[in-house]
Protein backbone atom coordinates (compact mmCIF):
# COMPACT_ATOMS: atom_id res chain seq x y z
CA UNK A 1 0.00 0.00 0.00
CA UNK A 2 1.08 3.57 -0.89
CA UNK A 3 2.64 6.08 1.70
CA UNK A 4 -0.41 8.96 1.80
CA UNK A 5 0.36 12.20 0.26
CA UNK A 6 0.36 15.45 2.64
CA UNK A 7 -2.52 16.57 0.77
CA UNK A 8 -5.06 13.94 1.32
CA UNK A 9 -3.02 13.88 4.95
CA UNK A 10 -4.26 17.20 5.73
CA UNK A 11 -8.02 17.14 4.05
CA UNK A 12 -6.83 18.75 0.64
CA UNK A 13 -7.58 21.73 -0.76
CA UNK A 14 -9.57 22.99 1.57
CA UNK A 15 -6.70 22.78 3.99
CA UNK A 16 -4.62 24.64 1.54
CA UNK A 17 -6.73 27.32 0.92
CA UNK A 18 -7.20 28.02 4.64
CA UNK A 19 -3.71 27.85 4.81
CA UNK A 20 -3.16 30.63 1.77
CA UNK A 21 -6.03 32.71 3.56
CA UNK A 22 -4.21 32.94 6.40
CA UNK A 23 -1.00 33.34 5.12
CA UNK A 24 -2.36 36.47 2.56
CA UNK A 25 -4.49 37.84 5.38
CA UNK A 26 -0.57 38.58 7.33
CA UNK A 27 0.37 39.59 4.09
CA UNK A 28 -2.19 42.65 3.26
CA UNK A 29 -1.30 43.89 6.37
CA UNK A 30 2.74 44.11 6.05
CA UNK A 31 3.85 47.22 3.64
CA UNK A 32 7.25 45.39 3.07
CA UNK A 33 5.80 42.41 1.65
CA UNK A 34 2.81 44.06 -0.31
CA UNK A 35 5.95 46.08 -2.41
CA UNK A 36 6.79 42.58 -3.36
CA UNK A 37 3.36 41.94 -5.63
CA UNK A 38 2.28 43.47 -8.69
CA UNK A 39 -1.35 44.65 -7.65
CA UNK A 40 -0.99 45.18 -3.78
CA UNK A 41 -4.45 46.02 -3.48
CA UNK A 42 -6.34 42.58 -4.87
CA UNK A 43 -4.02 39.49 -3.70
CA UNK A 44 -6.59 37.15 -5.08
CA UNK A 45 -5.05 36.05 -7.96
CA UNK A 46 -1.49 35.34 -5.72
CA UNK A 47 -3.99 33.52 -3.29
CA UNK A 48 -5.19 31.25 -6.11
CA UNK A 49 -1.65 30.50 -7.56
CA UNK A 50 0.05 29.65 -4.20
CA UNK A 51 -3.26 27.59 -3.12
CA UNK A 52 -2.67 25.39 -6.57
CA UNK A 53 1.31 25.10 -6.83
CA UNK A 54 0.93 24.65 -2.83
CA UNK A 55 -1.92 21.78 -3.67
CA UNK A 56 -0.09 20.60 -6.79
CA UNK A 57 3.70 20.29 -4.41
CA UNK A 58 2.01 18.26 -1.87
CA UNK A 59 0.43 15.46 -3.88
CA UNK A 60 -2.55 17.47 -5.33
CA UNK A 61 -4.18 18.27 -8.72
CA UNK A 62 -1.67 19.47 -11.14
CA UNK A 63 -3.64 22.06 -11.86
CA UNK A 64 -0.84 24.93 -11.13
CA UNK A 65 1.57 23.13 -14.02
CA UNK A 66 -2.02 23.14 -16.51
CA UNK A 67 -2.60 26.25 -16.47
CA UNK A 68 1.27 27.96 -15.61
CA UNK A 69 3.67 25.24 -16.67
CA UNK A 70 6.68 24.27 -14.78
CA UNK A 71 6.17 25.95 -11.49
CA UNK A 72 10.19 27.98 -12.12
CA UNK A 73 9.95 29.35 -8.85
CA UNK A 74 13.06 31.21 -8.49
CA UNK A 75 12.56 32.52 -12.79
CA UNK A 76 8.98 33.78 -11.33
CA UNK A 77 10.45 35.50 -8.12
CA UNK A 78 13.80 37.22 -9.71
CA UNK A 79 12.01 40.24 -11.41
CA UNK A 80 11.53 41.18 -7.21
CA UNK A 81 14.21 42.03 -4.69
CA UNK A 82 14.00 39.63 -2.02
CA UNK A 83 16.35 40.46 0.79
CA UNK A 84 16.79 38.91 3.82
CA UNK A 85 13.61 41.23 5.67
CA UNK A 86 11.05 40.33 3.13
CA UNK A 87 12.66 36.78 3.04
CA UNK A 88 11.94 36.65 7.32
CA UNK A 89 8.26 38.30 6.97
CA UNK A 90 7.48 36.04 4.60
CA UNK A 91 8.60 33.16 6.39
CA UNK A 92 6.98 33.99 9.83
CA UNK A 93 3.87 34.71 8.10
CA UNK A 94 3.42 31.08 6.82
CA UNK A 95 4.77 30.32 9.89
CA UNK A 96 1.75 31.65 11.15
CA UNK A 97 -0.63 30.13 9.22
CA UNK A 98 0.89 26.95 9.56
CA UNK A 99 0.85 26.53 13.33
CA UNK A 100 -2.85 28.13 13.45
CA UNK A 101 -3.77 25.11 11.05
CA UNK A 102 -5.34 21.98 12.47
CA UNK A 103 -2.29 19.98 10.90
CA UNK A 104 -0.92 17.01 12.56
CA UNK A 105 2.48 17.67 14.45
CA UNK A 106 4.69 16.11 11.76
CA UNK A 107 2.55 17.88 8.77
CA UNK A 108 3.12 21.32 10.32
CA UNK A 109 6.68 20.13 10.70
CA UNK A 110 7.44 18.95 6.90
CA UNK A 111 5.87 22.40 6.04
CA UNK A 112 7.50 24.44 7.98
CA UNK A 113 11.20 22.59 7.03
CA UNK A 114 9.94 23.07 3.06
CA UNK A 115 9.29 26.50 3.56
CA UNK A 116 12.44 27.40 5.61
CA UNK A 117 14.17 26.23 2.39
CA UNK A 118 12.06 27.95 -0.40
CA UNK A 119 12.23 30.82 1.00
CA UNK A 120 15.76 31.12 1.25
CA UNK A 121 16.05 29.61 -2.30
CA UNK A 122 14.07 32.76 -3.22
CA UNK A 123 16.28 35.42 -1.63
CA UNK A 124 17.82 37.11 -4.70
CA UNK A 125 19.37 40.19 -2.42
CA UNK A 126 21.58 40.82 0.11
CA UNK A 127 20.20 44.23 0.92
CA UNK A 128 18.26 45.85 -1.32
CA UNK A 129 14.78 47.22 -0.52
CA UNK A 130 12.49 44.28 0.04
CA UNK A 131 10.29 44.60 -3.22
CA UNK A 132 12.58 46.82 -5.49
CA UNK A 133 11.74 46.01 -9.10
CA UNK A 134 15.05 44.65 -10.56
CA UNK A 135 15.15 45.81 -14.06
CA UNK A 136 15.78 43.20 -16.61
CA UNK A 137 18.80 41.64 -18.16
CA UNK A 138 19.87 43.34 -21.66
Amino acid sequence: MGEVSLYDAVGGMPFFEALVDRFYDGVADDPILLRLYPDPVDLAPARRRLTLFLAQCWGGPSTYSDERGHPRLRARHFPFAIGPEARDRWLAHMRAAIVASDASADARRRLVEYFSGAAEAMRNRDDDPAGAQVPAPG
